[in-house]
């Protein structure tokens, strides 16, 4: 997958993850440890890139697994991390979608969501699944200028195959659900 997009006048690519990216995908994620702290109450770790490509629920494949990175200025400076039909034929699930700090409220994440729905609705996605963790309020924010529509909170159901943060399992999270199409 690749889209091209332009975010207020600059280049802004989505494509998807290429081994050569790892280590600016673990720059990411080294520079979202607000994010990370929240979500897991451990900062980022050098496995977790691949962690995010292995981590997957009971019944699903590694083809159903989409990891993107997101480049602006010609550098990565995103990373999103979903799951195709998951949690049914017509979803798709998000996992992760960070964006770095420097790079946050300039409409780049807008501006991905929008194209990455679009590119959904093509495939016959209806839905986008995700969730927030419980405290997350720039996520929720975020989520809310997308249209999400939240569930109350709840302990996750697990982390696929993938071992959780010694505080993660104690972490609610708030389930989203964005129509699209």
């Amino acid at each position: 997958m690749r889209i091209d997009l332009f975010v207020d006048g600059h280049p802004v690519v989505i494509r998807d993850l290429e081994p050569a990216d790892e280590p600016a995908v673990l720059a990411v994620l080294a520079a979202s440890d607000d994010w990370f702290l929240a979500a897991t109450g451990q900062p980022s770790a050098p496995g977790d890139v691949q962690s995010a490509y292995y981590s997957l629920p009971e019944g699903y494949d590694f083809e159903d697994k989409v990891l993107l990175v997101i480049e602006a200025a010609r550098e990565v400076v995103g990373f999103v991390d979903a799951l195709r039909q998951y949690p049914h034929i017509a979803s798709v699930g998000i996992g992760t979608f960070l964006i770095r700090p420097e790079y946050r409220r300039l409409g780049i994440g807008r501006a991905v969501a929008a194209a990455l729905s679009a590119a959904a609705v093509e495939q016959d996605i209806v839905q986008i699944s995700t969730h927030v963790v419980e405290g997350w309020v720039p996520g929720r924010k975020f989520l809310a200028t997308l249209g999400a529509t939240f569930s109350p909170p709840a302990v996750p159901g697990g982390a696929g195959n993938r071992t959780v943060g010694p505080h993660e399992s104690a972490r609610k999270v708030i389930p989203a659900t964005i129509a699209i199409g």
